[in-house]
């Protein structure tokens, strides 16, 4: 038996299929897309978590940089003194970081964590800077803070060379807050009209007052102090008084006011505001309703600052109220002083009961602001459509007497089942 195969026609030379290999399917018409090159995916690097080897790379670099420095300043080189050591171990210590985190990172890696160590530590300096201040002016006051004659009584009747027993700072007490007091008066409601004007009024006068507040932020406390005394005691003939030192210290807290309660303002979205207007609302409901509520806690945070300002100031009280070892309640008339000025006649006194007392005050300084932080922040620091118990049992009455309402209105409101008459026509 012969098997036979077909040949090809003579002029065909092309190649021929191999009679094993499968047939190939036929081409689609069409646009033919390339293959995808597979590549091996990065793992990605949250950079909010701490592992084992930054904790390892921080810990060899501040060893590293205190060893290296010690080196330097003991055995190699004539240095000395701590600020110097300080300030070149933390220099060698950024380096060395930089260079062991390097090993297992690339290079915005690196940056990334040279910044926050950077960043991190400036913070921990700021901290360490308030505690130590904090707990040093405590520390030396301590002498003079267990007495309670310290918080009943004045100065008036005791001497340089008096004991702990004698003599207190009431007057400076009663002083402070009646200036403050009468500076928030001031403040608060003129800066947050101005904050409001600036960003609900634009304008070029607006732009002009802006610049102006931003200019008088920057203004010193001395020149305000004189610009009162110029312009209140010697121009207009008042006496120095709690009421000048008042309006000394509103120069100083105004701008600071206006220009965090500007920047809050600001922040507030647009679209409440639109959506109040489109509700047929007049601006200043809207800004009563929306506006003020939404940027309470920033506006509470304004005041703070600006009652930070005004209550450590020193030399436009000294300027405008003079100073004065008794009580004085009046702040229209006489001489009033307050904590700081208190605070600095005391300390500058070569003797060590002024000096305890001196510190004393400054430490009753830092616990009346701490109060009066903590007094603005309930006050104010509840956040945009929260409500207080009181306000929440006001709407729960009113919606009572609603629903009471509409219970009586609705038999009258109620369909009648009798066919309504009708009236014939001829």
């Amino acid at each position: 038996m012969t098997v036979t195969t077909a040949q090809s026609p003579p002029g065909d030379q092309g190649p021929q299929p191999s009679p094993t290999a499968p047939p190939k399917p036929p081409a689609r018409p069409g646009t033919r897309l390339p293959e995808r090159r597979r590549t091996l995916g990065e793992s990605r690097r949250n950079l909010s978590t701490l592992r084992a080897t930054d904790v390892y790379a921080m810990l060899g670099a501040a060893a590293a940089s205190l060893c290296v420095t010690w080196v330097m300043f003991d055995r190699l080189l004539p240095f000395n003194g701590v600020l110097g050591f300080v300030v070149i171990a933390y220099a060698l210590f950024v380096g060395l970081y930089a260079l062991l985190v390097s090993f297992d990172e690339d290079g915005p890696a690196v940056r990334d964590r040279v910044a926050a160590a950077v960043v991190q530590s400036l913070g921990v300096v700021m901290l360490a800077v308030l505690v130590f201040v904090v707990v040093y002016t405590l520390y030396e006051g301590r002498d003079a803070l267990p007495y309670l004659n310290f918080y009943t009584q004045s100065m008036a009747d005791a001497g340089p060379i008096e004991p702990l027993s004698v003599g207190g700072i009431l007057h400076a007490i009663i002083g402070t807050l009646w200036q403050i007091s009468i500076a928030l008066l001031i403040c608060i409601p003129s800066g947050l009209v101005c904050a409001v004007f600036l960003n609900e009024v634009p304008g070029a006068f607006s732009r002009f007052v802006r610049t102006i507040v931003e200019a008088m932020t920057a203004l010193p406390s001395i020149v305000a102090g004189l610009f009162i005394y110029a312009t209140f005691i010697l121009a207009l003939g008042f006496d120095r008084s709690g009421l000048a030192a008042a309006l000394a210290i509103s120069v100083m807290m105004l701008p600071i006011i206006i220009r965090a309660a500007d920047v809050v303002i600001r922040l507030v979205p647009g679209t409440l505001r639109e959506a109040s207007y489109a509700l047929g609302t007049s601006r200043w409901r809207t800004v009563w309703h929306v506006v003020l509520p939404t940027s309470r806690s920033g506006l509470t945070t304004a005041i703070i600052l600006g009652t930070a300002r005004g209550v450590g100031e020193t030399s436009p009280v000294l300027l405008t109220a003079g100073y004065t070892a008794e009580i004085n309640t009046d702040p229209l008339h006489g001489p009033m002083v307050s904590l700081p000025l208190a605070t600095f006649e005391l300390v500058k006194s070569p003797e060590p009961t002024y000096i305890a007392r001196g510190f004393g005050t400054a430490a009753v300084l830092l616990v009346l602001v701490l109060v009066l932080f903590v007094f603005a922040r309930l006050l104010g620091g509840r956040g945009p459509g929260r409500l207080t118990r009181r306000q929440e049992h006001r709407r729960v009455k009113a919606s009572r007497r609603d629903a009471r309402r509409f219970a009586a209105q609705a038999p009258h409101d109620q369909p009648s089942d009798s066919p309504a008459p009708t009236r014939s026509t001829p």
